[in-house]
């Protein structure tokens, strides 16, 4: 998938290896299921797991912590980050929320434009 920072995340085919995702991250298949806003039995049944909308909101989320882990000093500190830190430019709001409200692309072109020196 070609983010630095996340070695072994991925299978060959590029499907998330979410077994290899939450031991990382130190969670349980159902806490980081609310992380991407998905439900539990989601990455509990493989047809689900392997759904192309499934598949679309783990890698979006597994590339903004990818994004920041340079900066927030490791993949946990990234990962609090993602979940627990607002945001001024989005009103307050967390990269967790709007990843789940499908704004990914927002958290990205805003992570972009801080790494390009611009301010939040």
């Amino acid at each position: 998938m070609g983010f630095g920072h996340t070695a072994g995340m991925f299978a060959e085919d590029g499907a998330v290896e979410i077994d290899q995702v939450v031991e990382r991250f130190g969670m349980s298949k159902g806490q980081f299921a609310e992380t991407v806003g998905l439900a539990p039995e989601t990455l509990r049944r493989t047809s689900r797991l392997t759904a192309a909308k499934t598949q679309a909101r783990i890698t979006e989320m597994l590339e903004i912590i990818a994004r920041i882990t340079g900066w927030a000093g490791g993949e946990k500190q990234a990962m609090a980050w993602y979940r627990a830190e607002p945001i001024p430019a989005f009103g307050g709001r967390t990269a967790e929320s709007l990843v789940k409200d499908g704004k990914a692309t927002a958290v990205r072109d805003y992570l972009d434009h801080l790494a390009m020196g611009g301010f939040a």
